[in-house]
């Protein structure tokens, strides 16, 4: 025997109804008994409860009335033939009768108990499963209407009645047992046991009565159809990763249902848990999947959570005071206080010094809360035995669920890190013994965020979701963009991170996104967008979009965005920067970020500040961070001017190997910005407050090597004319340096804390003799590295080594958010 129960949604109209027909032939066995659980057409038990409402304030409730009755007629209709309609017609009026007489009364005494409105609810089940019985006969089964008020029995709690178990079980395995039959029952109702008036059984009623009856028929299965794939991992709404889990405990269920899955009744559970009977939920619409198999004991064990839930809108109350500790009592007159009042206790947690007690309720509760808590425990606030109770509103309680909990060390170690790295703040917390659940209160406004960044913490997403906004599109920029999309798939296959650009913006406009841009088409979007490129408003849309595993780029070379890194980090949202302002600028600027890295743990990232793509901050890191002491560091920081030195010979003329560099992107558009030597300095100044060094940009002395007058030029064009004519000052400082054997290099020096920038002659046992193309190479001399430097090279230049360097660093980046 098995027990099929449809929910409103599978029930919503005629075509649905055929879809549900087509399940129960699936399903149907000639020589057993179906019971299908149906019930009220889709929005019908919204619309007796309006017409109740407007009744009840005396005002014309006809108009809802005949929709309603409308309804009902026209599903018949489309279902049934003439005939069979015909045959029925009078059943059907004679209910609407019923209920217009029921609403005529409720206006005229302008008054609905819930007696009343108990038995106007039951006119939508009873109507779909009436219809839907005479359907199912004309379809050829063997079918019959079974109205439940005459086989669940109840106690007189009407709204949320009670259920006779002993009383319910004998009636229906008594009467409803014959073979070959399906019995298309009523959900969601009953009836008082004493005096026969017709109760409801409270939310998810229908799902309930499902289970009651197949309790009662010790059916093999339940199976409730539903309109999603089974229970979900988390809120899809909320968690756009969310994915049909596909076997759930009991226990597990029970915890899910609790806190919030929609698709789940707590009530539902207990009849079918205590017979041993499993339950799936399924989906109307996609037969074919499997669902969700609920039963005694979770065989999947390599998932340690099961599912997320979380319950929105809830208040904590907290008792406090010296005048707790040893003294027996409080907590029951909290609890008794709460109960009289109806106030249902959603989450415990008391701290072992007896000092406070703290009580999670729904958030409408709270005034009345605070007022019966103060009438309560007047005397010991009068005598401030214990501090005024406080009503902390605005909070979500999460709960964590997974029997492999118990299993598994560390599980709340993890969920509090990541946590902790999204800046979620956890404002109380409890965890039963069986390890099962551990439910925490955060507030509601990072309730999404919390989710999102567990359920990727825990790997209940395929994968980790990073959300990227990007301010800077020019050249670096345009070229990350295209390696995110040409490596995306991979990135994904391999790291299990899926990179998503949330936010992108370039001088004139900006495009921020709750879902991803799409990468192809972004210049298009972003020349269609109305909204013009401002710095704050993109990074205040950034912060409201509240992601988990945000990073924050900065691929501009503008002074205006550094300002707002603090800011940022403080926000819990990591950056990555090829941008040198920031850590180049003052010292009190390069310190604050710093501390604000060190205050909210926020990943900061800058590896390409120095050196393009090479591992030129990391090695410097990993050195003094394993204890060993910075000596002197010699470097070719520019890729441009090594590029320019390495080509530059007595048989070129300086002036066109400058132009060359410059046709191929090495150098800025004016290169006196390259030749100066000032980016050199500002990257070498990184280096130095790197090692540990108090420094200003003053302090590192440039040496310039251009002859008189070329920094000054008028324009780019004079700059070159300049170069041209001066082509024997250049001729002569190569032809000198090859007449001895040697080469050519811009080389930036830290000694100690003497720090230069100079034009040098090197000869062939200097590391830096060998460069070529535009190689850069950094030697670090330690007290490790006293003799033989520690040396990094690689192409300094380049839009594609850089944007490959933020790129790698993104990835790196993700893994620890």
């Amino acid at each position: 025997m098995k027990v099929l129960k449809f929910g409103g949604t599978s029930v919503a109209n005629a075509k649905r109804l055929v879809l549900v027909k087509d399940i129960i032939t699936f399903s149907y066995e000639e020589n057993d008994c179906l019971y299908v659980v149906v019930s009220a057409f889709s929005g019908v038990t919204d619309m007796l409860i309006s017409m109740t409402d407007i009744a009840k304030e005396n005002s014309n409730y006809k108009p809802l009335l005949k929709d309603f009755k409308q309804k009902v007629n026209d599903i018949a209709e489309e279902l049934l033939s003439s005939s069979m309609l015909q045959s029925i017609k009078s059943e059907l009026e004679e209910n609407h009768s019923i209920l217009e007489n029921l609403l005529s009364g409720v206006q005229l005494i302008q008054e609905a108990s819930d007696r009343t409105r108990d038995y106007i609810l039951s006119f939508g089940e009873r109507n779909c499963a009436y219809v839907f019985a005479q359907y199912l006969s004309e379809s050829g089964f063997n079918s019959e209407y079974i109205d439940a008020r005459k086989y669940i029995k109840t106690d007189d709690s009407y709204g949320s009645a009670r259920v006779n178990f002993h009383e319910t079980n004998k009636i229906i395995k008594e009467k409803l047992n014959k073979k070959g039959k399906i019995y298309v029952v009523t959900g969601f109702i009953g009836s008082d046991l004493n005096s026969g008036r017709t109760t409801t059984l409270g939310r998810g009623g229908s799902d309930y009565s499902a289970a009651i009856f197949a309790a009662a028929v010790d059916a093999e299965v339940l199976e409730i159809w539903t309109d999603v794939d089974g229970v979900l991992t988390s809120d899809p709404r909320k968690v756009k990763n969310a994915y049909p889990i596909e076997e759930l405990s009991y226990a597990e269920a029970m915890e899910m249902s609790h806190f919030g899955a929609k698709v789940l009744y707590s009530p539902t559970i207990r009849p079918v848990r205590e017979m041993g009977i499993p339950t799936k939920i399924k989906n109307t619409f996609n037969p074919k999947h499997p669902g969700t198999l609920i039963h005694h004991t979770n065989t999947k064990k390599n998932k340690i959570i099961s599912g997320l839930s979380a319950i929105e809108n809830v208040a904590l109350v907290t008792l406090e005071g010296t005048g707790m500790q040893g003294v027996s009592g409080i907590a029951s007159r909290l609890f008794k206080c709460l109960a009289n009042q109806d106030i249902n206790i959603i989450m415990i947690t008391q701290a072992s010094s007896e000092h406070s007690i703290t009580v999670a309720i729904m958030q409408e509760d709270s005034l009345t809360a605070e007022e019966f808590l103060n009438e309560e425990f007047a005397f010991e606030l009068n005598r401030k035995l214990i501090d005024p109770i406080r009503v902390n509103n605005g909070n979500a309680l999460l709960a964590v669920i997974g029997e492999n909990m118990k299993n598994s060390p560390g599980v709340a170690g993890t969920l509090f890190q990541i946590l902790g790295k999204n800046g979620i703040n956890i404002e109380a917390i409890a965890q039963g013994s069986s390890e099962l659940n551990i439910s925490f209160a955060i507030q509601q406004k990072v309730v999404v965020k919390a989710l999102n960044a567990i359920h990727d913490a825990f790997f209940l997403s395929e994968y980790k979701t990073v959300h990227i906004y990007m301010i800077g599109i020019g050249l670096i920029g345009n070229t990350l963009l295209k390696q995110i999309q040409e490596n995306s798939e991979s990135i994904k296959k391999t790291t299990g991170i899926n990179l998503c650009i949330n936010g992108l913006s370039n001088s004139k406009k900006m495009i921020l996104s709750e879902e991803s841009i799409n990468i192809e088409t972004y210049q298009e979007t972003l020349r269609a967008s109305s909204d013009v490129a401002d710095i704050e408003g993109f990074i205040n849309k950034m912060i409201d979009h509240n992601h988990a595993h945000s990073i924050f780029l900065d691929s501009t070379a503008i002074v205006s965005v550094a300002p707002h890194y603090v800011r940022i980090l403080s926000n819990n949202i990591a950056i990555s920067t090829p941008n040198k302002v920031a850590f180049s600028s003052t010292m009190d600027n390069y310190s604050a970020i710093k501390e604000a890295v060190q205050k909210y743990k926020t990943p900061f990232n800058f590896e390409t500040n120095v050196g393009a793509g090479l591992p030129v901050i990391s090695t410097l890191k990993g050195l003094i961070d394993s204890g060993d002491q910075i000596q002197k560091i010699e470097a070719v920081l520019s890729g441009s001017l090594s590029y320019i030195f390495n080509n530059f010979s007595s048989d070129k003329l300086f002036h066109d190997v400058v132009k060359e560099a410059q046709k191929l992107g090495y150098t800025e558009p004016d290169p006196r910005e390259d030749l100066s030597g000032n980016d050199v300095r500002r990257k070498l100044l990184i280096l130095a407050r790197e090692s540990g060094l108090n420094m200003e940009e003053d302090q590192i002395d440039i040496k310039n090597f251009l002859p008189e007058g070329a920094m000054e030029a008028s324009s780019v064009e004079a700059f070159y004319s300049l170069l041209k004519d001066k082509n024997d000052y250049f001729k002569n400082k190569i032809e000198t340096a090859e007449a001895s054997g040697l080469k050519l290099r811009f080389i930036a020096t830290l000694d100690g804390e003497i720090g230069k920038v100079s034009l040098q002659s090197v000869a062939e046992e200097n590391p830096f003799y060998g460069l070529s193309g535009s190689d850069n190479m950094i030697a670090f001399y330690t007290t490790r590295y006293n003799k033989t430097p520690l040396l990094v090279r690689g192409p300094g230049a380049g839009a594609d080594v850089t944007a490959a360097g933020v790129l790698a660093e993104i990835i790196n980046t993700s893994k620890f958010l």
